[in-house]
């Protein structure tokens, strides 16, 4: 959580001070810092009191705190939220049911080696649904510079050429090099979100591509300040998800796995997830993508992949499917 977003509660003054004379922006920044005598000592002279400034630490941990709900009243309302989230399918029907479907709104991982079909998938989920509805609007957050509008209007045509240019229209693209960048594009989404009174198309779907990047530079054996950073963020996005409807896919990289990954079904499974064995338990569902093999046809050739699930809240550990990818289209292998 942004300090920014915490203002009038606490004075913008103070967070501009903050930010310049310690670097501090967000709510873990100030929580981990330190005592707040060696915050103190680092602001400007009559910038803040001791007292007000321990005053407004504990309202921000208050704020940033995760409140308690009772379990009857979240199956509720995740039924109510349900039941008005548009429907969202990748087009490979045991895909699909591998995962309970992409409309709800969780948190999905996407992760897997380069070339097991991770943003092939993402980006196929998110054109179809922007096909089927008409009233929705996607965000795909880029951290890389990677995003190919060139490829994804080829698959849009693909699917529907005489709607490829509205259905484009709705696919907004934002770039986000670290991690406060993509905090400040997460912000003004929610903030755009909370005061939106028009019927114009609203955003559903977030991806983020890839979100490995952002946190993994300031994860440490030796600090816990990165993993609560990391914390954090995806507290956020699990926040945003229920409180607005929204389905977020965020792609994830790979690290070794020795022997091999427990999680998987299959024992040649010798990657895993990055980011640490805990971020698979902030996510709603850890889907693991893999490349079997290359077949050739009469028309060119085309790639066997696997989906596996690795842990999901909604669906069944360890459960897979196949599917295929000619051209960049995902398709079932029956």
């Amino acid at each position: 959580m942004r300090l920014e977003s915490v203002v009038p509660s606490i004075p913008a003054e103070l967070v501009a001070a903050l930010d310049h004379s310690c670097g501090i922006r967000t709510d873990t920044d100030l929580l981990f810092f330190g005592s707040s005598i060696d915050i103190i000592k680092k602001l400007p002279l009559g910038t803040v009191t001791l007292s007000d400034l321990e005053k407004f630490t504990e309202l921000v941990a208050e704020k940033a705190s995760v409140p308690g709900h009772r379990g009857d009243e979240i199956l509720a309302g995740t039924g109510r939220i349900s039941e008005k989230h548009p429907q969202a399918t990748c087009g490979v029907k045991e895909l699909d049911e591998l995962v309970g479907g992409f409309g709800d709104p969780r948190v999905f991982e996407i992760s897997g080696a380069k070339g097991s079909g991770k943003t092939a998938l993402v980006l196929q989920i998110v054109i179809q649904c922007l096909l089927a509805n008409a009233d929705s609007c996607a965000l795909w957050i880029d951290t890389s510079g990677d995003f190919s509008a060139e490829k994804t209007a080829q698959l849009v045509r693909h699917f529907d050429v005489a709607l490829s240019g509205k259905v484009l229209e709705r696919l907004q693209v934002s770039l986000g090099f670290n991690i406060e960048a993509v905090h400040d594009v997460l912000e003004a989404l929610r903030i755009s979100l909370l005061s939106s009174r028009t019927v114009e198309p609203t955003v559903q779907w977030i991806v983020i591509d890839s979100i490995t990047p952002l946190l993994l530079p300031s994860l440490s054996a030796v600090s816990s300040q990165g993993h609560a950073m990391m914390a954090t963020f995806m507290r956020r996005l699990r926040e945003l998800a229920r409180t607005f409807g929204l389905t977020i896919m965020v792609i994830n990289g790979t690290s070794a796995a020795a022997p091999f990954n427990q999680s998987s079904a299959f024992a040649s499974t010798i990657r895993k997830p990055a980011l640490g064995p805990s971020f698979t338990f902030m996510t709603d569902c850890t889907l693991w993508l893999s490349k079997t093999e290359d077949m050739p046809d009469s028309e060119g050739s085309f790639s066997v992949h696997v989906a596996e699930v690795f842990r999901s809240r909604a669906t069944i550990s360890k459960t897979w499917c196949t599917f295929q990818i000619r051209h960049g289209v995902l398709s079932s292998t029956t």
